[in-house]
């Protein structure tokens, strides 16, 4: 295109005024902050664009050579040619690497509106410059310092110079031309060797020093004879009292041009670290979802009549946490790991009593019922989206208050696409192949290099927030079976939605941080998020990929006479269920062993079950015959099961057998009960039911609670449940992306305000010019004239309007009738007839004719 038919923008606003839709639609996408509210117009685009604020927010999410390149327009001229900025990144020497990645990392920063202007004019927007540049607050990444004429902007004239006959410069009859001469002896290349070649090597040394940053250095009043040379030429410039500085052209010179030390133009590449066939992989992550699912059944059993109490701020006690890890036989990171996985799938909550306490939800039940490739999607899907963070409990939040498991304070915006991102790195790797996670995190580093404002990239060995989260990703991603010895699964791709077909389909980039030019697609293509009917279709397929990997629920047990049953495998629910009511846990793994004790057969007729029905129930699910001694154990159990009964008087014992209750009487362990008799076969106590039938089962008796009415009260397992409980909310990371249909009203509402506030206007003699975006004010008598006029001539006219909510536009408008005080007219800024209230209009102006 012609310079002629599209002059170069003065501002900001005109540049984003030639934007086309297409490309305003992009910058609103990675920049949703632009949106939110939608702008009158395109100047009130361009200045919220340059607030501080949403500057810093575009620069954290821009990749290492963007920013690179940002911070070298930061020193450069305001505004610069294209091969000023080249020779600043690529040097003398036009690094090739450099010079091919330049383009496409400019045309980010100008999509991202942080750099407008055409190639012989570069700008960088001002709030991105003040926070860019080199400053003795704030030095520049970069490591230069101030030019020659900001760092001689305080410098009296006579000074300025003698240092510019020092360095062998004709003298100037004033400051300004002084300066420029000196700056055009740093900039010659040829000039400045002969310079640098007159001074001894002990000065040279002292440049060296100061070259890459930080360019200030401390002298004292009376400088060593090497620092004196160079203060006379002017290769050092005092700033402030036993303080010099290096000038940027001086230290540009020596570093050959280079604004950085090391330019990284492509993004530090994931490769295979260790490759493993793709069906170990898949095999070996189903084990993991398979423990992840026993695991999680197992922390809501161990919660299902109450768990643990909720703390007064919120979450779990660090005892609790223990208590839970102790239970599950993991560390307690990982305890902490899977409470925070079931509270993100909404297995688990509060139940909102007085004493508070956590249980299972309603929710926890139906996810029982379905299919276990169906439960592990549930859990994988809850913790991709979760921004709760797991890895920060135990911690300390900025108050210095301790951050406990299902506390408040775990929530780190940022933690979903982290975990996306990883796994998408994961899944541009040949199946079956696991990276190193250094190498992992300096990709990760190099995409987001700002930690934040005016933050350069985390030193070396430090680990900022992003490094944490992805550290804790690859930890998280191989416990719940996403990942199998570090290598992306089959149902790990297919639930972020990468298959053959789809990779193809799904590779276009959504932002700044996401879009990297064609030469950076090293290793893996960044994903575009998933919309809902997207992640349905995942989900499905995960769950498709995963279920004939996970074993095959038994239906059988093997009983052995040591009052032991092993199941060889998982079991099926019912079968599970009742065998843990029935028996207790004794070891876990490729197969489980139960042990049967009298206290677990008398928890199963508490249950409500006699003992044909558990001799039954062991005869139909056992592959061997069931052994005498745990015959004689169900019978033997069931005899005395119910002989005693206990109520609530405070508590009360009756038993047909009086001998019973004398040998109770006469027993000293019940002393603590503190037993009285009320007629020859009841007892009473001043302890609680509960407390009395522990009490009386710890002396050897199998007693049966009853209720007031003199019943057997069974009791049953999944006895408490919280009320319906909704899945915490993830806390999203800035504004939400628009999606397409909100993009296009924006940008049709900010085209249309942008065409009335720059619509050419006739002027008038008797209204002063009207200041940008500022209303017409023209009295009612006048407003009702112009609007019968423009009825009969056909003209448009410009309005300012305030709606019912009290919010001004502009707009132009062709009106068709005016009546009952209301104009009907057709709004061009909408695009359709609509009638105002005159009333409402605060001025209007007649257009000019072209």
């Amino acid at each position: 295109m012609s310079t002629e038919d599209h002059p170069a923008p003065r501002s900001l606003a005109e540049a984003l005024r030639a934007r086309d839709d297409a490309s305003l639609a992009t910058l609103l996408r990675s920049r949703p902050d632009l949106i939110t509210p939608v702008p009158t117009d395109l100047t009130q685009l361009a200045t919220r664009a340059g607030t501080r604020a949403s500057v810093v927010r575009a620069l954290e999410r821009l990749d290492r050579f963007a920013l690179q390149t940002a911070e070298a327009l930061a020193v450069a001229a305001d505004p610069a040619s294209y091969d000023e900025l080249l020779g600043l990144m690529a040097g003398d020497a036009r690094d090739p690497d450099v010079s091919a990645a330049l383009p496409a990392a400019l045309a980010t920063l100008r999509e991202q509106a942080l750099v407008w202007g055409a190639d012989d004019r570069l700008r960088l927007v001002r709030t991105a410059r003040e926070l860019l540049a080199p400053s003795p607050q704030h030095p520049s990444p970069t490591g230069l310092g101030p030019s020659v004429r900001e760092a001689t902007a305080g410098m009296s004239p006579g000074r300025i110079q003698e240092i510019v006959a020092t360095a062998g410069l004709p003298s100037t009859h004033d400051s300004v031309s002084a300066v420029d001469a000196l700056t055009a002896l740093f900039t010659h290349r040829r000039r400045m060797r002969k310079l640098l070649s007159e001074a001894p090597p002990e000065s040279l040394e002292v440049l060296e020093r100061l070259v890459w940053g930080p360019p200030y250095g401390q002298v004292t009043h009376d400088p060593a004879p090497r620092l004196r040379r160079l203060l006379d030429r002017g290769l050092l410039l005092p700033t402030t009292p036993g303080t010099v500085v290096l000038p940027r052209e001086v230290a540009l010179h020596l570093r050959a041009g280079r604004a950085h030390r090391a330019p990284e133009p492509l993004p530090p590449a994931v490769e295979p670290a260790a490759t493993h066939p793709p069906q170990v992989v898949d095999t070996t992550a189903a084990g993991q979802a398979y423990t992840a699912l026993a695991t999680v059944e197992e922390l809501l059993k161990d919660w299902d009549e109450g768990g643990p109490a909720v703390l007064r701020a919120g979450g779990l006690s660090v005892r609790d946490l223990k208590r839970t890890a102790v239970a599950l036989d993991v560390p307690e990171p990982v305890a902490a790991f899977w409470v925070e996985l079931a509270y993100a799938a909404g297995l688990i909550a509060s139940d909102g009593e007085a004493d508070e306490r956590y249980a299972a939800t309603p929710a926890y039940d139906e996810w029982l019922e379905r299919p276990p490739a169906e439960r592990w999607v549930r859990l994988a899907e809850a913790w991709l989206a979760a921004t709760r963070t797991s890895g920060v409990v135990g911690g300390r939040d900025a108050k210095e208050r301790a951050l406990s498991a299902l506390g408040p304070g775990l929530d780190r915006s940022a933690a979903p696409e982290v975990r996306h991102r990883v796994l998408a790195l994961l899944a541009g790797l040949p199946e079956g192949s696991a990276p190193e996670a250094g190498a992992v995190l300096a990709r990760l580093r190099w995409e987001r290099p700002l930690r934040g404002p005016q933050s350069g990239p985390a030193p070396q060995g430090e680990d900022d927030l992003r490094s944490r989260l992805a550290r804790w990703t690859l930890t998280e991603a191989e416990l719940l079976g996403v990942t199998g010895r570090g290598a992306l699964s089959a149902q790990g791709r297919a639930l972020i939605g990468v298959s053959p077909a789809a990779r193809s389909r799904r590779t276009e980039p959504r932002g700044p941080g996401d879009k990297l030019p064609v030469h950076h697609h090293r290793t893996a293509a960044p994903l575009a998020p998933l919309s809902p009917p997207e992640r349905a279709v995942a989900a499905a397929a995960a769950a498709r990929l995963l279920a004939p990997l996970l074993p095959e629920p038994l239906d059988h047990v093997l009983l052995q006479a040591d009052l032991t049953a092993v199941a060889p495998g998982p079991l099926r629910r019912p079968l599970a269920e009742v065998l843990g009511v029935l028996a207790d846990v004794e070891s876990k793994g490729g197969a489980t062993v139960y042990r049967f004790t009298p206290g677990s057969v008398r928890r199963a007729l508490d249950a409500g079950r006699s003992a044909s029905d558990l001799h039954a129930f062991l005869a139909a699910h056992s592959r061997t015959p069931v052994p005498q001694p745990l015959a004689y154990l169900i019978d033997d159990v069931a005899r005395k099961h119910g002989h005693l009964r206990v109520g609530a008087a405070s508590a009360y014992v009756r038993c047909d057998d009086d001998t019973v209750l004398n040998e109770i009487l006469a027993d000293k362990r019940a002393a603590a009960l503190r037993l009285r008799r009320l007629a020859p076969t009841v007892l009473a106590a001043q302890a609680d039911p509960g407390t009395l039938l522990e009490g009386l089962r710890a002396m050897g008796y199998a007693p049966a609670a009853e209720s007031a009415e003199g019943d057997v009260l069974i009791t049953r397992a999944h006895a408490h449940r919280t009320p319906p409980r909704t899945a915490p909310e993830p806390v999203p990371e800035g504004p939400p992306v628009p999606d397409g249909t909100l993009l296009t009203a924006a940008i049709r509402a900010i085209r249309a305000g942008d065409l009335a506030s720059t619509a050419p206007r006739k002027p008038t003699n008797t209204t002063a010019p009207l200041a940008p975006g500022e209303l017409p004010r023209t009295s009612s008598a006048e407003t009702l004239a112009t609007m019968q006029a423009a009825v009969l001539t056909g003209e448009a006219l410009w309005i300012g309007y305030v709606n019912a909510e009290g919010t001004a536009s502009q707009r132009v408008i062709a009106p068709v009738r005016v009546e009952g005080g209301f104009v009907t007219a057709y709004d061009h800024t909408a695009d359709e007839v609509r009638t105002y209230p005159l009333h409402r209009i605060t001025g209007v102006a007649e257009l000019a004719n072209d």
